[in-house]
């Protein structure tokens, strides 16, 4: 018999805050958190405006509540992390802290970590001073200088700041955590099979809890260049707010932005037996990667092939789906490709499904935006409300979906939620409400 999967806690640091009531209130309030960029220099890059988490500053104050001992064990250790690294640990114990978890009352051999995140990107300052070590009189670099006076200006453990597998193993270090530990790098998509791959992991028996989540960012000095540089970004507006404008006719591509989340996904009689508050109950998954011969993404399939994947493992028919949490990028083809998707899988609706995209408030969190996203539809179910995707204005006829413009539609008692990466992957998680 397969064990029941339901999830006791979350966390997150994103553009809206960095706690689940902060990230209700702005998706209820509808308010954007798209802002001029202040952490990377926007004079050579084609737009202004980002969604930056402004309150997560990387100090210990930002991990939640800790005992003084353990809250030190981690101060020591910042220095090592990268902001994506350091997002990533808070929100896993924010997480357990949302869970009431008590370490020492539960069987640490079976509890692990399974993180997605992006390609973690060095800053250029790490080799700001090996370089100049290496110029000479007229500015010119030497790369036969290299060995002698640059590398040993660079920072001995430096790698270590940037290595995607270093969430999940720092959050199962701090916390002592002997399960299970995994970690994937899929872009957009990781969030989704991050929490599916830990799903099945407790499904099958291997953990009776995972903390599932990911970390990413497209605010950074070389990450930003690189988006900005192959992908459809947003044009400029007086209004930085109305710039993400995911499935309308006037879209003009994304917002680049950073985040974190994670949620406690634990087996139910597990759950129970400690009197853990349950938010929702995951059922069902789906994953898939489609591309060309020429490495080029196909969205709309592996899009088309990860929900259908989802809906067979949740036993749910396309009327049982509540509502649809999109990837919702904002750009023309991307949006296209996910809308037509939609479209024919649950064109047999008996009414039409109502689909939002977080994305409008808070841009693209790269590896982080899923789980965040997740979070928001997780609050509409327990709220009995859903929340509205921003300046959708004008629908276009090439993406023939409901999207939810007002404040008056109800999430239902279920969600799919799909994310994409460029390359290919889709990830697509279910969720339900709980029932004992």
């Amino acid at each position: 018999m397969l064990r029941r999967v339901v999830i006791t806690g979350q966390g997150l640091v994103s553009p809206l805050g960095n706690s689940s009531a902060q990230l209700w209130d702005a998706l209820i309030g509808g308010r954007s958190g798209v802002g001029p960029l202040v952490s990377v220099a926007t004079d050579a890059l084609p737009t202004r405006f980002g969604a930056e988490a402004r309150d997560f500053t990387g100090s210990i104050e930002d991990f939640g509540p800790l005992e003084k001992t353990f809250a030190r064990t981690i101060k020591k250790s910042l220095k090592m992390m990268c902001r994506e690294i350091q997002m990533g640990v808070a929100v896993a114990q924010l997480a357990m802290a949302d869970a009431r978890l008590d370490l020492s009352q539960v069987d640490l051999d079976r509890i692990g970590v399974l993180y997605g995140s992006d390609h973690m990107l060095t800053l250029p300052q790490e080799f700001t001073v090996g370089i100049r070590n290496c110029l000479d009189a007229e500015g010119k670099f030497h790369l036969s200088r290299w060995a002698e006076a640059g590398l040993p200006a660079v920072e001995p453990l430096w790698l270590l700041k940037y290595l995607p597998n270093l969430p999940a193993a720092h959050i199962a270090i701090f916390n002592n955590l002997h399960g299970p530990n995994n970690s994937l790098t899929l872009r957009e998509a990781s969030s989704n099979q991050a929490i599916a791959e830990a799903y099945c992991t407790i499904e099958r028996g291997h953990a009776d809890l995972m903390i599932a989540g990911a970390t990413g960012t497209r605010v950074h000095p070389g990450r930003t260049l690189h988006v900005v540089l192959q992908e459809q970004i947003a044009k400029d507006a007086s209004d930085p707010a109305t710039m993400c404008r995911p499935f309308d006719k006037n879209r003009t591509g994304q917002v680049i932005g950073e985040g974190a989340a994670a949620i406690i996904l634990e087996e139910l009689a597990h759950a129970e037996k400690r009197g853990a508050h349950i938010f929702g109950e995951m059922v069902g998954f789906g994953s898939s990667s489609v591309s060309s011969l020429r490495g080029g993404g196909n969205s709309y399939q592996a899009s088309r092939n990860a929900l259908s994947q989802a809906l067979r493992t949740s036993r749910l028919t396309p009327d049982g789906v509540g509502h649809f949490n999109a990837h919702g990028l904002a750009t023309v083809r991307c949006d296209q490709e996910e809308a037509r998707a939609i479209h024919d899988v649950f064109r047999e609706r008996a009414k039409p499904l109502p689909v939002v995209a977080c994305k409008s408030y808070f841009g693209n969190l790269g590896a982080g935006s899923g789980v965040v996203e997740l979070i928001a539809s997780v609050l509409a179910l327990n709220h009995g409300r859903l929340f509205r995707t921003l300046n959708y204005e004008t629908p276009d006829p090439e993406c023939p979906i409901h999207v939810v413009s007002r404040d008056d539609e109800t999430p239902g008692d279920s969600f799919i939620s799909l994310n994409l990466a460029p390359q290919g992957p889709a990830s697509a998680v279910v969720v339900r409400k709980f029932a004992a």
